[in-house]
Parts: C-alpha cells; structure tokens; sequence
C-alpha cells in the first residue's frame, strides 16, 4: 500500500519549506524519527541553527519522536546555555581561564545539567515557541505559539503561554492510556496507511481496535 516515502527530503513538491527533519540534522545528538517535519519560513536547514548552546563536549541530546509537527522558529535551549545561579554572580569566570579558572571553586563541568529534551511522539510544537533544558513533552502534547515551555508537558496536554501551562487535556484519562496503550506511530507504515481514517477520526475505541 502506497505511502509517503520517510527518506524524501522534500515530500511535498515544489514545496521546499518544509522537511522529513531526520534527512537534514547532522548532529549526532540531535535524533528525529521518521515522518517528523519541521517547516520554516526562510530555510528549514536552520533548524540545528535553532538548536541553542547544543555543545558537543557536553553530550545532552534533543530526541524527538515520529509524526511530530515543528513549526517555523520553534527553538530549543540545551544545557549549554545553563549558568550558576547560587554564587552572588552568574557570570561564567571560570571559561576563560587565564587566572580566573576554579578561582570561586567551580569547574564549567559543575554548571547545572538537567539532562537530554526529550519529545515525543505525534507532537505539535507551534510557531516561535521555546523548549529549555532538559523538558520532557509527552506524546499527543500540542505546544501553542511562542508558549516557553520550562517544565515537563504530560502526555496530550495543550499547553500556553510563558511560562508555559496546562490549559487543556486533549482527552479523558482512560482515553489517554488507551491511546498511549495502542502507541499507533509505532506501526508498520502499511498499518498506518490502512487505517488512517481511525488515525484522523475522533473514535478512540475503534483505533484501539484496528487491525
């Protein structure tokens, strides 16, 4: 049964705003799953642009799920952009070396670290919004337009605003672990394909159902 190809760059023709996000990252400790988009208004190869303060020597990864949506300028914090907050100053002294390194006692590798991002699966990250360090959105999640998202987003929330709030659970509590229980986006492709009209549907039972 015909679908969509997950290593086309490109899947919609003439329309070169908009990727298969896995077929352009070049980070290693940046990973995508299949069917995952990511569209931009100027280049959608700024996307690793938008991943900020993503250094290598600190090794936390962005791992985002399958048939996820990232609209344009979505930007995600790593912890490379942490500093101390506890001393009188926040400023990084110790970087530069030159004197100043360990002089207040700290080492740039004792700088706060909250771990990899982490989103999940069938997620709708909307225009401009902003993921920092170390969150964790469920999957099913849908984060709203220029929404700056600090803590964790539970599965089929809706979340707003700065900082960023529940403002909304997409379905009933049986329904989400129904959902979660049927994890359709790790079907085959052919699976998926067949019952799409359950996917797009508002029918929960049925999808659970599906053959």
């Amino acid at each position: 049964m015909p679908a969509p190809d997950p290593s086309n760059t490109y899947p919609l023709p003439h329309h070169q705003n908009l990727v298969f996000l896995k077929n352009i990252i070049q980070s290693p400790n940046i990973i995508v799953g299949d069917y995952t988009y990511y569209h931009d208004m100027d280049n959608p190869h700024n996307f690793e642009k938008n991943v900020l303060y993503h250094f290598d020597f600190i090794g936390d990864k962005l791992r985002i799920g399958k048939f996820c949506a990232i609209a344009s300028g979505a930007k995600f914090i790593m912890n490379g952009g942490n500093h101390e907050t506890k001393p009188i100053s926040t400023y990084p002294f110790e970087i530069f070396a030159n004197g100043w390194e360990r002089k207040g006692g700290t080492d740039a590798s004792e700088y706060p670290y909250k771990g990899d991002t982490v989103i999940g699966n069938d997620v709708w990250i909307g225009y401009e919004a902003v993921i920092m360090p170390g969150v964790k959105i469920g999957n099913g999640a849908i984060v709203a337009t220029k929404a700056v998202v600090t803590k964790d987003v539970p599965d089929y929330a809706i979340v707003a605003g700065n900082p960023a709030q529940v403002v909304k659970m997409r379905f009933v509590e049986s329904e989400i672990a129904q959902l979660l229980q049927t994890a359709w986006w790790d079907w085959s492709v052919e699976k998926i394909t067949r019952n799409l009209p359950f996917i797009k549907a508002a029918d929960i039972a049925r999808l659970a159902n599906c053959k």
